[in-house]
């Protein structure tokens, strides 16, 4: 049975029609960003205006239980911080923000390019949610902001540390703030304490801001995998 019927929009419609060259009566799978996947048929290949009839639909695909949010510093290299935000998607995340701090060498973030990155990459990995991709803020005023579930601050220095694989549990929403470059100013690792977020390591290596980012965002993925194998079905 057909569910619906729907135009694509246009950059999609080219995409479909002109790079994948996909014709009328093809298959196509679509995600809509808000957790709806959807198996469709191409009814008319135009290449501006693509339409489908939806076959199937499941809502909440793949939806997780715990909300991860990761505040990471824009690098010099912006193409690093654009690899992040790809492969985190891909592995799993549902907030970014980033922030710019006193150490930060990169003080401008280009919106709309890095949506099109987190767009492309749940298209690629099959995930039919969208991470929310905040506008830049100001380290002051991201930490003195309220917010839910564990708060993490990675930084460098050799200060008292939890593992962040031993401090994170399971299940829990999480919020972790990776540093520029050249790390977060001590003044700023002070007033992130005093905001409530735990100081935490990433490992005995000393990682690139965006490699740290990734690890934060695996090391969480990881556990909660490992949890949700161990729970009874």
């Amino acid at each position: 049975d057909i569910l619906e019927t729907c135009i694509l929009p246009e950059d999609e419609s080219q995409h479909a029609v002109k790079v994948l060259r996909l014709a009328e009566g093809d298959a196509v799978e679509i995600v809509d960003g808000k957790g709806n996947y959807m198996q469709a048929r191409i009814t008319v290949a135009h290449q501006k205006r693509c339409q489908v009839e939806i076959l199937s639909r499941v809502s909440d695909y793949h939806r997780r239980s715990q909300h991860l949010h990761i505040a990471i510093a824009p690098t010099k290299n912006i193409e690093r911080t654009e690899w992040f935000a790809e492969k985190a998607t891909e592995i799993g995340i549902d907030e970014i923000t980033p922030v710019i701090c006193e150490h930060s060498e990169r003080k401008t973030v280009k919106h709309d390019r890095l949506e099109k990155i987190l767009v492309s990459a749940i298209k690629q990995s099959q995930k039919a949610f969208l991470p929310h991709l905040n506008q830049q803020t100001s380290f002051e005023d991201f930490v003195s902001a309220s917010r839910n579930g564990a708060l993490y601050i990675a930084h460098c220095y050799k200060d008292l540390k939890q593992d962040l694989c031993t401090a994170y549990k399971a299940g829990a929403d999480a919020t972790i703030l990776i540093g520029p470059e050249g790390d977060f100013s001590e003044k700023e690792v002070k007033m992130a304490i005093e905001a409530g977020y735990v100081p935490v390591s990433l490992g005995t290596s000393r990682l690139r801001t965006e490699t740290a980012a990734l690890v934060a965002c695996h090391t969480v993925n990881i556990i909660n995998e490992i949890a949700n194998a161990k729970t009874p079905m």
